[in-house]
């Protein structure tokens, strides 16, 4: 393991690797090859979809499919293997950070990837806004000791207000950009992706020590972080095991957006969860289609809890709850911008007190696409429950305070693509 650089701050501390990349002239479309995050991947059709794009498609590693977790996780680090040793994959020749840009018309998002020192969150370096999934910590940790390899970087951002852009890496940012990149393809979701590679040390240097006084939220991969540190550790120290791959984002100069993750109730159809809410919120039926009814949950979600349900052929407002329910069902021990958070309201009171859903996977899906949420509703016949977005400020203001959000409060975007460079621990 390369720790070239490495610094003993306190804040952020990132190192360059050796990225494994596939090879262009063996695959032929770099956008063929590429994925969303795993958990973003709409299963079965989009993970179909992906996989008959071309046979080399990273969602074979991240998402392999097989009859039993063993096989699956062996299928992967076979296929892993086997493209490493057929020149599919490469590892590049010298470590290195890389510079990552993603474009479609008017957003524009650019940082750094590479290795980071992994923190738990009382040390206050990268702060989890977000609770987690055990079973699905235990899936992602069981494909990364078969791998042996990070297979997709986490997103994390952190803010330069103050800082001197004229130096650190930003400056870096806006100097590499201006070079013929590693990569560049467009992905079909219109999204333009370039890579550029920061070998040089001093440049090197100059990225680590303006991350170093800097803390950073975790903005998408909360599982995968929890899932880092649950390896580092099985791995005696120090070993490559210290460290995650992870894209950092200054977001005071390139702003995320922050879109909602919808829920869908496999077993619940939306005539009984309406019953079961008889009035302890306000119910309006709301007119299509599905934009104008967002539209219509973003007003309503300014002055108050709102959820839109779907799955019926309508669209219905749940919003106004009653004081009384919030008061006997939402917990007093956490800061208010907690208790009034419409993902606290819907687990605490919705979920766990009115519809009496567990939170297992056999009766919750979370699902990011807001129409992929509705048709699978109407399909399927139970009910799409679509959220409006929290705001960045408010993620990170419960953050630095320590306080975590429901598990998938939150969308980060836009999210960096998977396959475009992994990082190897053990090869």
């Amino acid at each position: 393991m390369n720790t070239a650089g490495h610094t003993d701050a306190a804040g952020l501390d990132l190192i360059p690797f050796r990225g494994v990349r596939y090879v262009p002239e063996r695959v032929g479309n770099l956008a063929a090859v590429t994925s969303p995050p795993y958990d973003v991947v709409v299963r079965p059709d989009g993970l179909l979809h992906l996989e008959s794009a071309d046979p080399h498609n990273i969602v074979r590693l991240i998402l392999p499919q097989a009859t039993t977790p063993a096989a699956r996780n062996q299928q992967a680090a076979d296929t892993l293997r086997d493209w490493l040793a057929e020149g599919i994959l490469a590892p590049d020749t010298e470590p290195s950070l890389y510079v990552y840009e993603q474009r479609d018309g008017d957003i524009l998002q650019r940082g750094v990837i590479g290795a980071l020192r992994l923190s738990e969150a009382a040390e206050g370096v990268v702060l989890p806004h977000e609770d987690v999934m055990p079973h699905v910590v235990e899936d992602r940790a069981a494909l990364m000791r078969a791998t042996s390899a990070n297979l997709e970087p986490l997103l994390l951002t952190y803010r330069s207000d103050g800082d001197d852009h004229a130096k650190g890496p930003i400056a870096v940012i806006e100097r590499v950009v201006r070079r013929d990149p590693l990569l560049a393809t467009t992905t079909e979701d219109g999204f333009h992706h370039r890579l550029w590679s920061v070998t040089d040390p001093v440049e090197i240097t100059e990225i680590q020590s303006g991350l170093a006084a800097h803390q950073a939220l975790i903005a998408d991969g909360h599982h995968r972080w929890a899932t880092n540190l649950r390896l580092r550790a099985e791995h005696p120290a120090p070993s490559a095991w210290d460290y995650g791959l992870v894209l950092l984002v200054d977001t005071a100069r390139y702003p995320l957006r922050v879109r909602a993750i919808h829920r869908y109730l496999h077993r619940l159809p939306v005539s009984e969860a309406l019953a079961a809410i008889g009035d302890s919120f306000r119910v309006r039926e709301v007119e299509g289609p599905l934009d104008h009814a967002l539209a219509v949950l973003a007003e309503a979600a300014a002055e108050s809890n709102a959820f839109l349900l779907a799955g019926d052929g309508a669209f219905h407002l749940v919003d106004r709850p009653s004081p009384d329910l919030l008061a006997r069902t939402i917990r007093d021990d956490h800061p208010e911008a907690w208790r009034t958070l419409d993902a606290t309201v819907l687990h605490s009171t919705l979920l766990d007190h009115v519809w009496r859903v567990p939170d297992a996977p056999e009766h919750i899906a979370y699902i990011h696409d807001t129409a992929a949420t509705v048709e699978k509703a109407e399909r399927d016949g139970g009910t799409a429950v679509l959220m409006h977005p929290v705001r960045e400020e408010v993620v990170r203001d419960l953050a630095r305070q320590g306080v975590t959000m429901p598990r998938k409060s939150t969308s980060f975007g836009p999210k960096p693509a998977t396959g475009l460079v992994l990082r190897g621990l053990a090869f």
